[in-house]
């Protein structure tokens, strides 16, 4: 959430950061409802002396017992003109909030303004491989080795879920627990093992409540949501709290599954694992001090990049522009790692700094060792990686001509030394 004081006085810079997201709202209306805020709480504060100064005359009266008729009649008047005021300040100030949650973060100066056509290519890493026959994809893959069942899965649930089975569920975990191991051993992340469900005031508190609420599965008659990331319940984990800034930096990782209706995406690689409402993920969250979070974005996209280097998958990163940016976020980088089989570059990780946007919203403060001043932290979270896609990069890209996968060397311990599935 932006500050509304910041907003006031940085009108120019918010409409810009508007206008390169591409995004509607009318700041106008922001600012005359926080200006009328501002009148109310001022003569709220003046009917609240007006009503201690007839306390004090009512007191003294009655004391010398003389008639204070008038001036009780005086402040009841004002008593009642108060409570109106005081529901109107209410209702300004519910509006005014509601109306803040809708405002995005401010795109860091790196990053490109405009559209997706617009995102910048850093670097890509490891060359794609060439293959002495044609690869194929991981559907056909799946159907040949019998690890991913699609047609049963939507048999269970519907279209867009996935039922791994075999050496399939096998990969799958493995990845998690390769994963999860790599964070812990090499980048001193703390595992948590988080909820899959989640309150109104967690979503809100990271930037899905409410603009995303349509691509969300909700429990309405308990007020609960499923997460669409682990992000969410880590994030949330030091909501409303006061932490010493001796505890900062303070690294996060948790696997969960994650649950995305996608609503408006159907049609669009819907085949296959690209684009699925349930899957799996390690997530990465950081809580850091201001001054340190571009230094922690890029080492969060280093710790991200680890993984699909000891995978030896051709990956690219590639750095948002505008209007490709997440709602919370300030500066993005994706991880796009290539496949195959679809001749596609697919994304698997996205790393965030969102600087003290979702702190504001979900109230994250540190106090500072020598001044004792709570300032927000920043937080940060990127994939340390997601599933599937990432199972569609080795199965398409460690293919083999007689339909095998070669499993890569680093998961072999999770799977009991197994060097192909066949």
């Amino acid at each position: 959430m932006l500050d509304i004081r910041f907003i006031a006085e940085n009108k120019k810079l918010v409409e810009k950061s508007l206008k390169d997201r591409n995004v509607k709202i009318d700041l106008d209306y922001i600012l005359e409802l926080n200006e009328k805020r501002k009148k109310v709480l001022a003569e709220l504060d003046e009917l609240r002396r007006k009503q201690n100064l007839a306390n004090d005359e009512i007191t003294n009266l009655l004391k010398e017992k003389k008639d204070a008729k008038e001036t009780i009649a005086s402040m009841k008047a004002i008593s009642h003109a108060k409570d109106k005021l005081e529901d109107e300040s209410k209702n300004i100030i519910s509006v005014l909030n509601k109306l803040l949650l809708t405002v995005p973060n401010l795109p860091d100066l790196s990053v490109p303004a405009g559209t997706a056509e617009l995102n910048k290519i850093i670097r890509t890493e490891a060359e794609k491989r060439k293959f002495d026959f044609k690869p194929i994809t991981h559907i056909e893959l799946s159907e040949q080795l019998g690890v991913i069942d699609f047609a049963r899965a939507a048999k269970l649930t519907g279209s867009n879920f996935v039922l791994f089975k075999g050496w399939g569920a096998r990969l799958e975990r493995a990845l998690i627990n390769f994963m999860l191991d790599f964070h812990q051993q090499h980048h001193g992340y703390k595992e948590v093992n988080v909820p899959f469900l989640v309150n109104a005031d967690s979503m809100t508190g990271t930037g899905q409540l409410p603009k995303m609420e349509e691509d969300m599965y909700a429990l309405k008659e308990d007020g609960l949501y499923l997460i669409p990331t682990a992000e969410v319940p880590i994030t949330n984990i030091h909501r409303n709290e006061i932490l010493d800034e001796e505890a900062l930096p303070i690294y996060y990782m948790g696997y969960s599954a994650c649950f995305r209706r996608e609503a408006g995406s159907y049609g669009k690689d819907t085949r296959g694992l690209s684009r699925v409402h349930q899957f799996d993920k390690v997530e990465l969250v950081k809580f850091v001090k201001p001054a340190d979070s571009y230094k922690e974005l890029e080492s969060l996209v280093n710790n991200a990049e680890a993984i699909l280097k000891v995978l030896e998958l051709p990956y690219r990163v590639v750095l948002l522009s505008t209007q490709d940016l997440s709602f919370a976020s300030s500066k993005t980088y994706d991880l796009e790692i290539y496949a195959s089989g679809m001749d596609k570059w697919l994304e698997v990780s996205s790393c965030s700094n969102f600087e003290s946007f979702q702190a504001r919203r979900a109230n994250i403060r540190f106090r500072e060792k020598e001044t004792k001043k709570l300032q927000y932290v920043h937080t940060l979270n990127g994939s340390g990686v997601a599933l599937p896609r990432l199972v569609i990069a080795i199965m398409e890209n460690y293919q083999n001509s007689d339909g095998s996968i070669t499993i890569p060397e680093v998961l072999r311990k999770y799977l009991d030394g197994q060097t192909k599935i066949s």
